[in-house]
């Protein structure tokens, strides 16, 4: 074998509700690390520090917007018939207007028409009003069909009525199709992005969750996709409705008046820049919401995940003050998001009020002046609000679509991470697998410039047990997570039965393994599916055989219900020592050629170890085992023990031969003899390493 130097890794620090842990596939809490899970770490620094997370700007949000549009092309077909939908009904609705413009052409005809002789025509009849010197009144009367003598026409304004409500019913069930279809699609582009982020977790290497505390995954995942559903579901149907309600009412404006679509129209560039001056400062305060949010995540995870140690050391207040501070972030930055967003409807609006005044005044002045009808007038105000509405809307969206597109950038970062290395595209296997494991010149660092594991060379002959011993921070741990390639080597190869294993693909080599960790994960379920976790298909005989071998049996026949009793999530209502005993079972049914036990027996008592390593015994019969333990009573009987310091093997041999070399086991052993370490140690226990 060859003895191998490394760079020892920085001092870690005790462990505690805070503290970061390297611990592979699991976290301190003793759930397995998925995409869901990171390991725990310490909270992100409170408001106004620089650890705070940072918040993108608005020059990312064009190519975000741009990724979004992306989302809705396999949905072209839907998007269409939404299209088309949109455009029938701002037709059917903007023909409204124009109709009741009409009618009340005709009424002011009728009302007029009685005012003049009868028996005269219409030019006679406005000849004389100008003969009289009501020039003024001749100019209103002659934009409107006046028959002298003749009434309103109640017939034809309520012909007019009867199509302008039929016209406005069509529309609304236009939009209400549109709505139901815009719906769909929404809901169908936030069902695949889900998809996409789940499937991008698992494809994620350990490493990002390393860095990425589990709330703040957990919020990107929830509270960010929670949003961006939220938005495009208020947005897309009406933001479709909404231009080409803008660009319908501006046509028909034109046709009515160009002059007063022109004095309309000045007011536009003005509503437009300060829409987009708003929005601008708003998106960067939206970022900073969602980013609050997230760091405000990871700490309520981060302390509901180690509550009993916050109780414990009576840091309570502490950890309340911290969810203040991080909740005071929140509220700050979410009131400048409402209220740079809010800001831009009220400025909208007070903009189109003088739009409205400046039409009123100019349309009345071309009433007099016989160039427009009072109907005419009417539509067109009308249709001013119609335009100027949906502007102040259209602006009033753009700065909710600010939340989105924060909401947005963040989920986009996490399907751009980079991604674990892909497994081959032709994957071998080894012929037979017999459990020989071999360590060629195996180095690996959590980051660059960090070594941990240096030159490590170490061959396993199938069927033996080989226990792993160091003090903390030697790669212990880091040796069982690059076995089961939870992370890649950065230099040399792990050989199984002579085949590189980065050579098979991961599922296949992880079937090879089976797993106990130091914390017990059990999910909310009955005994036996928490026991066939690990092989979905198992029969019940063979789920009780798993049982009674591994010492499990004889505690659930005490049980009311036996096998079939509910644990809840994290199977909190069993005991330590129990839980352990269930994932001894589980990995026992799996029936691995090689086992992986990180500190197996390490957080039970006495008895309860003696019933582990009974179940512990037969689960290793006939099987490479890999123990990593600091316990003299699960170490001694190994066939080779393995002493690692600084990343590489100081020394090994079995207990006796390293007793007789007087060396790093020896010297470790002898500290536990000694009064003293028995003192230093009083709250751990007498036979640990």
């Amino acid at each position: 074998m060859t003895r191998c130097c490394a760079t020892a890794r920085p001092t870690r620090r005790s462990p505690g509700p805070n503290s970061p842990r390297r611990r592979g596939p699991y976290s301190p809490r003793g759930r397995p690390r998925s995409a869901g899970s990171a390991p725990r770490r310490p909270p992100m620094r409170w408001p106004n520090s620089r650890n705070r997370p940072r918040a993108t700007g608005p020059d990312t949000a064009p190519g975000t917007g741009r990724r979004l549009l992306g989302l809705l092309r396999p949905h072209r077909p839907r998007v269409a018939v939404l299209l088309v939908l949109g455009i029938a009904g701002v037709a059917l609705s903007a023909l409204g207007p124009k109709l009741l413009g009409q009618a009340t052409d005709l009424i002011f005809a009728g009302v007029a028409g009685r005012q003049l002789p009868a028996g005269t025509t219409r030019q006679e009849a406005l000849a004389r009003l100008h003969a009289e010197g009501h020039d003024t009144l001749a100019r209103v009367f002659s934009t409107v069909d006046v028959v002298p003598g003749r009434g309103i026409d109640f017939g034809g304004v309520g012909r007019l009525l009867l199509i302008t409500l039929a016209l406005y019913l069509a529309a609304s069930l236009c939009t209400l199709l549109q709505g139901r279809l815009a719906a769909t699609v929404v809901q169908r582009v936030i069902f695949e992005l889900r998809e996409r982020v789940e499937a991008k977790l698992a494809r994620l290497p350990l490493s990002y969750f390393d860095r990425h505390p589990a709330g703040e995954v957990l919020s990107r995942v929830t509270n960010d996709v929670d949003n961006l559903q939220q938005i495009l579901q208020q947005t897309l149907g009406q933001l479709i409705i909404l231009v080409f309600s803008i660009l319908s009412m501006l046509v028909l404006m034109v046709v009515i008046s160009p002059l007063l679509a022109l004095v309309m129209l000045a007011s536009v560039p003005v509503s437009a820049l300060l829409a987009a001056w708003i929005a601008r400062r708003a998106q960067p305060r939206y970022a900073e919401q969602w980013a609050a949010t997230g760091s405000l995540s990871a700490h309520v995870e981060e302390m509901y995940g180690g509550h009993a140690l916050v109780k414990g050391f009576g840091r309570r207040e502490l950890a309340e003050r911290g969810f203040d501070e991080h909740n005071d972030a929140v509220f700050a930055a979410g009131v400048k998001a409402q209220f740079a967003s809010g800001a831009i409807e009220p400025a909208m609006t007070f903009v189109a009020a003088l739009g409205y005044i400046a039409v009123a005044v100019v349309g009345a002045l071309r009433v007099l002046s016989g160039a427009l009808s009072l109907g005419d007038v009417q539509a067109f105000i009308l249709y001013s609000r119609q335009f100027s509405q949906p502007i102040v809307e259209v602006a009033s969206i753009a700065g909710r679509l600010q939340s989105g597109v924060a909401s947005a950038e963040r989920v986009f970062a996490l399907l751009d991470a980079d991604e674990q290395r892909p497994d081959p595209r032709a994957p071998v296997r080894p012929a037979r697998v017999r459990g020989r494991v071999e360590f060629a010149r195996v180095s690996f660092r959590y980051s660059p410039g960090t070594p941990l594991i240096e030159d490590l060379s170490l061959t396993v002959a199938p069927g033996s047990t080989v226990a792993i011993v160091g003090p903390t921070g030697a790669g212990k741990t880091t040796v069982g997570n690059l076995l089961m390639r939870f992370y890649e080597p950065t230099g040399g190869r792990i050989l199984l039965d002579g085949t590189d294993t980065a050579l098979m693909t991961r599922e296949e080599v992880r079937a090879q393994f089976g797993l106990v960790l130091q914390d017990a994960w059990l999910f909310g379920g009955t005994i036996a599916e928490n026991i066939a976790y690990g092989r979905p298909g198992a029969t019940r005989e063979e789920i009780v055989a798993a049982a009674r071998a591994t010492c499990v049996d004889r505690f659930v026949r005490t049980l009311p219900d036996g096998y079939d009793t509910v644990l809840d999530d994290e199977g909190s209502n069993a005991s330590a020592g129990e839980r352990q005993l269930i994932t001894v079972a589980r990995a026992f049914l799996t029936d691995p050629a090689i086992l992986v036990l990180d500190e197996a027996t390490s957080a039970v008592d006495t008895r309860t170890e003696v019933l582990i390593q009974r179940a512990l015994g037969s689960l290793r019969a006939g099987r490479t085992s890999f123990v990593i333990a600091h316990r003299l009573s699960t170490i001694r009987d190994a066939d080779v023990i393995v002493v690692m310091e600084s990343g590489g093997i100081a020394e090994q041999g079995t207990h006796s031969e390293l007793l007789d070399n007087g060396g790093t086991y020896a010297r470790l052993y002898a500290a536990l003899k000694e009064p003293a370490a028995g003192a230093a140690h009083s709250a751990g226990r007498p036979d640990t390493l």
